[in-house]
């Protein structure tokens, strides 16, 4: 009876034992994080700077390069959760992971991981032409340095997961042939920097005074020096967008009104609007701030529909 007793006691402090869904393919499929594949949709981002999106070839093609993009993301989600399976089952969220549960066993995650960034890089040679296979090349490797040891340097953590952003957003370019501009890589390696270390801040302010931190880094970082990171690379964004944007100049020629000029406002609304949770430390699932905030998503809506109605010069 008194081990009976004490086992009851020292039940409420294991945790339960992980889910597990599906079998290994529905395993495969979370551990490829399909709710992160919005950032891949970057890869439009300079056809649409240059007004050159809606053919059907940039079509065809820019869909085809979310599709490799996207490989080459959940080759590296399922290398790097194969390394981390056993310091994933030692902590009280990523233990769900499929990999780190048991549902996919980390020899099938390699093997799956290791096919995938051979076959998206291939295929992009193939199809889309040297300068894109390079660029995801040039990717894998980074983000694979990255899952083995970048990821514990200071600051060098940053500037990996914010020069990944900035690849999807120069992929969509080189795939269709578009000169990129200096100030579209200006502005969005500063914004991809903003919301990178606008997520660490979030996750530092929340994980303070807890053990446990879900990256190793954050008990070196100060907050104050996160938030002086994420509130710099707002400032160069949004200074950034406005060069580009008076680049022509003020006046209009033959639109209604400088609808290039007027989406400033709306940037540095949408700034501001998500600078809001970064402050509060809620900004650590950036999709979901995106996503979810209904007046950060109509101040996007504003900002697509003036940027359109400027590179229509209507």
């Amino acid at each position: 009876m008194t081990e009976t007793a004490v086992l009851r006691r020292r039940a409420p402090e294991q945790p339960p034992a992980p889910p597990r869904r599906g079998g290994v393919p529905a395993g495969l499929l979370r551990t490829a994080r399909p709710r992160q594949w919005v950032k891949n949709v970057l890869v439009v981002a300079a056809p649409a700077a240059a007004g050159e999106l809606f053919s059907g070839h940039a079509l065809t093609q820019l869909a085809l390069v979310f599709v490799l993009f996207t490989a080459c993301a959940a080759a590296v989600y399922l290398v790097n959760d194969a390394r981390d399976a056993d310091a994933d089952r030692a902590h009280p969220v990523k233990r769900h992971r499929p990999v780190a549960a048991g549902q996919v066993p980390v020899p099938v995650a390699y093997a799956v991981g290791g096919l995938l960034g051979v076959l998206a890089p291939t295929a992009a040679a193939w199809l889309c032409g040297p300068a894109v296979a390079a660029l995801l090349t040039a990717y894998l490797a980074m983000q694979l340095a990255y899952c083995i040891s970048l990821k514990h340097v200071l600051v060098v953590d940053l500037a990996v997961v914010t020069t990944g952003f900035l690849m999807r957003a120069m992929v969509g370019g080189l795939a269709l042939g578009i000169p990129l501009s200096r100030w579209f890589l200006i502005t969005t390696g500063f914004g991809a920097l903003f919301m990178v270390s606008a997520k660490r801040y979030s996750e530092a302010v929340q994980m303070a005074g807890k053990a446990g931190a879900t990256r190793a880094l954050l008990t070196e970082y100060t907050t104050g020096y996160l938030r002086f990171v994420w509130q710099l690379a707002a400032g160069v964004a949004v200074l950034g967008y406005c060069l580009w944007a008076m680049e022509e100049g003020g006046v209009p020629h033959t639109s209604v009104l400088p609808w290039r000029q007027l989406s400033m406002v709306a940037f540095i609304l949408a700034i501001l609007r998500y600078a809001v949770f970064a402050d509060r430390g809620t900004a650590g699932e950036p999709e979901d701030v995106v996503l979810r905030d209904r007046a950060l998503a109509l101040i996007g809506v504003a900002w697509v529909a003036m940027y359109g109605l400027a590179v229509a010069n209507w």
